[in-house]
């Protein structure tokens, strides 16, 4: 048997990669979970099960009670806050770890940023050097590690200095240090990095809905009376979750992807532009019925953020939260996203793995949103 550990299996892209996993008839999966308050471990995984259930059809629910288990863990916490018992026992059984866990928060403060994104992977390495039937570590990092750098991002290791748009990226680069390091010293891992993550390409279907979400709450006008910033040329990478799991299961499947980075994206040409992205998105809401007539007055960032500053002064605290999160993403989607994937799309489609049509995805996705919001 193949006995995988996955870190984040209730997250957008942990949650993705687990059904693509169970395609192989010789995998258990161990899933590090953290009970919510007042509820145990077997409740939190039963939930998560039944998003399964509810969403990948050829799952059954006997086979995810034979080959899923959960594992009580926190990334923020040494040694991922396993007890003594469980390290023991993944250090004697586990073949697989694939570690996806970290928050996409990107207004966290730096050290913050690194509790969960820095730290975690040098506990992941401390335990995937002491298993001794270790395969193969996969790593989720972003393809934020580029920063502000100019032209593509390469699919290779970054030596080359660079700024950052927010915590998040910087502390995921530090990570990625790490690992290399690690790979190196002879692990066998493969980092991933994937870009902004949205549902199913088929389904829409998504366990969470997270950044991408929010930024076309904000296209609708919805959240700013009609009122935007000039988007200009500025362009999103996205990439629909069951690629970025399916990906990453097939990578952790095949040794010659050790010390290869993935660039789980749409690349420079399929990277949609922002004006495209926000007339689909006020179509589909106001078909929906989100949305009445909002009219669509584009202003310059900086008399934007003015506006905005002005505004949230009257709103409920909840939605100036929500006006006052706004610069860290305008900052971050203030130019045009360019992320090569030219070497991944040919090494995953020589493992089988075709690349998404996004223009189709967009739509499935918003409909997804749009529906699971009217229920």
């Amino acid at each position: 048997m193949t006995h995988y550990l996955v870190t984040g299996a209730s997250g957008v892209v942990g949650s993705a990669i687990v059904p693509p996993l169970l395609a192989y008839p010789d995998v258990t999966l161990q899933v590090l979970m953290r009970p919510k308050k007042g509820q145990d471990l077997a409740a939190r995984l039963d939930e998560l099960k039944a998003f399964w259930l509810a969403h990948y059809p050829q799952l059954k629910a006997a086979d995810l009670n034979a080959r899923v288990h959960a594992v009580s863990g926190e990334i923020t916490e040494p040694a991922l806050g396993l007890s003594s018992h469980d390290q023991q026992d993944l250090t004697q059984h586990c073949t697989h770890i694939i570690h996806c866990a970290a928050s996409v928060k990107m207004n966290l403060p730096l050290e913050e940023a690194r509790q969960t994104a820095l730290f975690p992977v040098s506990s992941v390495i401390a335990l995937a050097q002491r298993c001794t039937q270790l395969h193969k570590v996969e790593f989720v990092s972003t393809v934020g590690v580029g920063g502000r750098r100019s032209g593509p991002l390469p699919e290779r290791w970054l030596d080359e200095p660079r700024e950052f748009h927010n915590t998040y990226e910087a502390s995921k680069a530090e990570a990625e240090t790490l690992v290399r390091k690690a790979i190196d010293q002879g692990l066998p891992a493969t980092v991933h990095r994937p870009s902004m993550v949205v549902g199913d390409a088929t389904t829409g279907a998504v366990i969470h809905f997270q950044i991408f979400y929010f930024i076309c709450e904000f296209l609708s006008g919805m959240r700013t009376f009609g009122i935007y910033p000039q988007l200009g040329a500025a362009t999103l990478d996205i990439v629909p979750n069951d690629y970025v799991g399916q990906a990453i299961a097939v990578a952790s499947r095949t040794p010659d992807t050790v010390g290869q980075i993935f660039h789980l994206c749409s690349g420079p040409a399929a990277a949609v532009r922002l004006i495209e992205l926000r007339a689909l998105v006020r179509q589909l809401f106001r078909q929906a019925g989100r949305m009445g007539w909002l009219p669509q007055l584009d202003f310059s960032r900086a008399n934007f953020l003015r506006i905005m500053n002005g505004v949230g002064r009257l709103l409920p605290e909840r939605e100036r939260r929500a006006i006052n999160t706004l610069p860290v993403y305008l900052d971050y989607l203030s130019g045009i996203q360019q992320f090569g994937n030219d070497l991944t799309t040919q090494r995953l489609a020589a493992l089988g793995v075709a690349a998404p049509d996004n223009q189709a995805v967009l739509a499935q996705v918003l409909r997804y949103y749009l529906n699971a919001k009217r229920a």
